[in-house]
């Protein structure tokens, strides 16, 4: 095998990809519009409700039987350190760049997710039927390598709903009033009181300056209690513990039934089941049009999610507020 038919096998899925989100960029322009805010919120609910839901179970059920589970045991293990790891790096590039306090979170999921998602599903059926493909046969390729991208599709969908949905959701939080601690301290600590900076400051009542008999005749000059305490600034263990296990009660459980969720669980059960395998997936299967019919709204997913982050891609083409070394670190971390 050259080494020109292994870059070619390589190049072709990267391609598909890059086609398909040019597309969307070009149709998210002015000129056009097709694919404007409104668009593409409305492609984003129905990718997430109906989409999604639609490919993660179409092909858990195809590709997952009980003989594959026990073969690909190790990757629920896998993808969660993965996760760990990528949010230990995030934490990393957040400290590192000082990313600013209202995409912190959004950095720390980022970085946790990976590259998990559905782009497997792209690459894997484009590189096995290249002629160079190093996988072998493509029948084989196809069934071992589309049971592995769809158990880490579910499996991914999981830890997205249970692990980064979360901590993106605590994080920001947390840096939300950080951020708002800080501006309290730069107010305490500004040289010169401005009427933004003293709408900010306590009302208390005016001080008599200091160094001065009370009956010299000041009266113009006065000091405001403008100094914000230290309890307000830094709060206490004993606060610092309860924030925590309020943070813990307000974990949303039931993000984790999400619709993506939901697909993966019904596609662990048709495809682990040999009675509903019957039924719906072999080739006699008496409701095997149902199966078709959910296959076929989930090859929708992966094109139309391509085309809105193409979409979405272009407002940063043309000038992102993102600091660059945020970006960079993102894709490094990726």
């Amino acid at each position: 095998m050259g080494l020109l038919d292994l870059f070619t096998a390589a190049l072709m899925p990267v391609l598909k990809v890059l086609l398909i989100t040019a597309l969307g960029s070009f149709l998210a322009t002015d000129r056009l519009g097709v694919l404007g805010v409104d668009a593409r919120k409305h492609l984003n609910n129905v990718v997430f409700f109906i989409f999604n839901p639609a490919l993660v179970g179409s092909n858990l059920a195809t590709y997952i039987t009980l003989k594959s589970m026990e073969t690909l045991w190790f990757m629920p293990f896998n993808i969660l350190i993965t996760f760990i790891v990528g949010s230990i790096l995030g934490w990393l590039l957040i400290r590192s760049t000082r990313a600013p306090h209202d995409l912190r979170g959004l950095v720390l999921g980022c970085c946790s997710a990976g590259n998990l998602g559905n782009m497997p599903l792209i690459i894997i059926p484009a590189v096995c039927k290249e002629r160079g493909s190093p996988f072998g046969d493509v029948d084989v390729c196809y069934k071992h390598g589309l049971a592995y991208a769809s158990l880490s599709m579910a499996i991914g969908a999981v830890y997205m709903w249970s692990y980064v949905y979360n901590i993106m959701r605590i994080y920001s939080s947390n840096n939300c009033e950080g951020a708002k601690l800080d501006d309290l301290t730069k107010v305490a600590n500004s040289p010169g009181e401005t009427t933004e900076n003293l709408s900010k400051c306590s009302a208390g009542p005016l001080l008599p300056l200091k160094n001065h008999s009370p009956n010299e005749d000041h009266t113009n000059h006065f000091e405001l209690d403008c100094t914000v305490s230290e309890e307000k600034v830094k709060r206490s263990v004993v606060e610092k513990i309860k924030h925590g296990l309020q943070m813990v009660k307000k974990f949303h459980f039931r993000r984790l039934f999400a619709p993506s969720t939901a697909g993966a669980i019904v596609g662990f059960i048709i495809g682990a089941i040999p009675q509903f395998r019957k039924a719906l997936i072999d080739d006699n299967a008496p409701l095997r049009v149902v199966q078709d019919s959910v296959s076929l709204l989930g090859e929708a997913a992966i094109p139309t999610v391509t085309l809105v982050v193409g979409a979405n891609l272009l407002k940063g083409l043309k000038g992102s507020e993102v600091q660059l070394p945020v970006v960079l670190g993102i894709i490094v971390v990726r």
